[in-house]
């Protein structure tokens, strides 16, 4: 597939997804969607890249869904579209290596439902970030209900969808709903280093770890989620990597 609403670059052991349609500040549309689904597969399949960014160009992350391309649906058409949305936002919450979303400006609506997809949040100090649904008489989607409430907590989640205001990267990493803010001349930099500083790690153990996160977002039982532990360390220490890095560290102490 050529791109065409995204930059998709590799430079192992990070790869960049980069929304790519400025002149409308990066508004989502379905092509969008699909091009994204493509470079998920691809960064998938390619053992060399063991973390995965998404950023905006231009000015903007997202601004959220084009309306333009909304204005023109059936409500069937609408529900396809809705649904693929749904589909590879999944797909972006259950990917096995790491994301990092790159927040560089707007980050609004489903551009916004994007980057709480993503397992670690970077912002520019001043990027404006919210919900605008209940202005525009339309919801949230992208499983952002449920990101919402694990990362800011119930009534912060509630403030920010009914009043539908934006908040910006300082206030965003207060609340939690950000890992970090930094001034925008720095945020790649920022991005990168802490892409690198996971890369160096078992891809292996990161995977597992993943998964015990998902499980207990999704409210597993203890004991279920102690038996999934128990399971993922035995299979971790059983890799070639374990031995390896037990030899590595061993080194470091002589």
């Amino acid at each position: 597939m050529d791109f065409n609403c995204i930059i998709f670059e590799k430079t192992a052991p990070v790869a960049f997804i980069k929304l790519n349609r400025p002149q409308v500040l990066n508004a989502m549309n379905k092509q969008m969607w699909l091009e994204i689904q493509k470079a998920l597969d691809d960064v998938n399949l390619d053992d060399a890249i063991r973390v995965l960014v998404f950023t905006g160009e231009g000015r903007a992350f997202s601004t959220g869904a084009d309306l333009k391309e909304s204005k023109t649906r059936t409500l069937d058409e609408y529900r396809d579209y809705l649904e693929f949305l749904q589909l590879v936002s999944l797909k972006i919450i259950r990917f096995e290596k790491p994301t990092i979303a790159a927040i560089n400006g707007y980050a609004l609506g489903s551009g916004y439902e994007l980057a709480l997809a993503c397992d670690i949040r970077i912002a520019a100090d001043d990027a404006p970030i919210g919900s605008p649904e209940a202005k525009v008489s339309s919801s949230a989607t992208g499983g952002s209900f449920r990101l919402l409430h694990n990362l800011i907590g119930p009534a912060k989640a509630r403030e920010l969808l009914f009043t539908a205001e934006n908040i910006d990267g300082r206030t965003a990493e207060k609340i939690g709903l950000v890992n970090k803010a930094v001034p925008k001349n720095q945020l790649m930099e920022a991005t990168c280093a802490m892409a690198h500083k996971i890369a160096e790690n078992s891809a292996f153990s990161i995977k597992v770890l993943k998964k015990g996160l998902e499980m207990a977002a999704d409210g597993k039982q203890m004991k279920t989620l102690m038996d999934f532990e128990v399971e993922a360390c035995l299979a971790c220490v059983s890799t070639k990597e374990r031995l390896s890095a037990l030899s590595n560290f061993e080194n470091r102490k002589k």
